[in-house]
């Protein structure tokens, strides 16, 4: 057991039951605080931990840190220092919140310059993305989606079961939480037209997606082992990759998606380590057909994540209209990460990868208002007496996620985006 992860441990910072920051999560971030304080960051409870302030008062002496690594705006310098010294880090952490360390408990002049109230921060964009690939790895998504657009009988794509199918996505447009954005145009065309026409998207859609980030380099030309490439996986946020479906419709074939998906996508703020997410993976589902030897790992390497969604129309209360599971993967993110550069692609510290719309076996379990409403033919009721088919201007959509056991919650926070008309 990583010695952070220990479900007894205890802190002497008051946290509640339900909060997704307990002592053994740990998450880094970047945060703002006013208006020239910008820095990296952890989370407790209700509090942001200052590491730069931390840093600064010796409290990391001893550990093997360049001296002005938490100073970034960034967390791509930290990152790229390796599990080994993240990993020491988290530890120290975990150390100085304990319920028996004094350190920090009984130093209070210290203590209100290092932990901050969330709500007095701003939370800002965790790393910089060099690059962005969207993988299509649950099953009763795609499995839906082919019944909708082709039948049942042909529902997967022949290579579906055999590689982690994916796209390379534009990075310059993924934003942080809290960021609000305007409804996307694009060409679409009326299934009685013989022309397309360009204007706003009327199917903006969300896709509840986990993501992962890597902090591990490999050079061009050289494949990561597929038993190795959780080495190369930093953490995780939440995702939503935001979709335009009457645009992605036109435009698809043949080459994917462009337009549809390129104008906003949107990450929470905390990166979730893999170390604190080791203790709840799972199984994944039987893969039949066997997969090719590469993409072979018997190990358990799904995560049980919960994962919820709620719709809030403007002035209104939120509903949630799904709630998955992230264990629901088909392909999980080691063989998402082996196939990527099984032909020799280099990743680098600060790419992002994104999990593919997760939906699992029931339909309160779709994640996605395609699946949800089925394609607008199942609409779902809002509190203020409206009803959803796609989102609507003046929506705000609220995605999060926590894993959950032996007494012990880690939280994400959330990703929260709101829709703005048309610019």
């Amino acid at each position: 057991m990583i010695k952070a992860n220990n479900p007894q441990l205890k802190s002497w910072i008051p946290t509640k039951a339900d909060s997704d920051f307990p002592i053994q999560n740990l998450p880094f971030g970047i945060f703002k605080n006013g208006d020239d304080h910008t820095g990296a960051a952890s989370a407790i409870g209700d509090f942001v931990i200052d590491l730069k302030t931390l840093y600064d008062l010796g409290y990391f002496d001893g550990l093997s840190l360049p001296k002005e690594v938490f100073s970034k705006n960034t967390l791509n310098e930290f990152i790229g220092l390796g599990k080994e010294t993240t990993r020491k880090v988290r530890e120290r952490l975990s150390d100085l919140l304990e319920v028996s360390n004094t350190e920090l408990q009984h130093n209070e002049a210290v203590r209100s310059s290092v932990f901050i109230p969330m709500d007095q921060v701003q939370m800002l964009l965790p790393v910089h993305i060099g690059d962005y690939t969207d993988f299509y790895s649950s099953e009763q998504h795609a499995y839906n989606v082919g019944c909708m657009f082709r039948d049942p009988d042909n529902a997967l794509m022949p290579n579906w079961k055999h590689i982690p199918v994916g796209y390379h996505g534009r990075a310059s447009s993924i934003a942080v939480s809290g960021t609000d954005f305007h409804r996307p145009k694009g060409q679409t065309i009326a299934p009685d037209a013989q022309a397309p026409a360009f204007g706003p998207t009327k199917r903006l859609d969300f896709e509840l997606e986990m993501g992962f980030i890597t902090g591990k380099a490999n050079p061009l030309g050289a494949s990561i082992p597929v038993a190795e490439a959780d080495e190369y996986i930093f953490g995780f946020v939440l995702f939503n990759d935001w979709s335009a479906r009457d645009v992605q419709k036109w435009e698809y074939v043949p080459l994917g998606p462009f337009l549809a998906k390129n104008f906003f996508s949107s990450v929470s703020p905390w990166i979730v380590t893999m170390d604190a997410l080791e203790p709840f993976q799972v199984p994944g589902p039987v893969q039949d057909p066997q997969v090719l030897p590469y993409l072979e790992l018997p190990d358990r390497k799904n995560f049980d994540v919960n994962l919820k969604v709620f719709i809030q129309p403007e002035g209104s209360e939120e509903k949630q209209v799904s709630h998955s599971n992230f264990k629901h993967m088909y392909w999980n993110v080691n063989q998402q990460l082996a196939h990527h550069t099984a032909n020799g692609c280099n990743i680098n510290v600060g790419d992002l990868y994104a999990s593919g719309t997760i939906s699992g076996p029931t339909p309160e379990a779709y994640g996605s208002m395609l699946e949800l409403a089925w394609m607008g033919t199942k609409p779902i009721p809002m509190p203020d007496g409206t009803e959803r088919k796609f989102i609507h201007d003046g929506d705000t959509v609220i995605m999060r996620g926590y894993a959950e056991k032996d007494g012990v919650r880690i939280g994400f926070g959330e990703v929260r985006n709101k829709v703005l008309p048309t610019l």
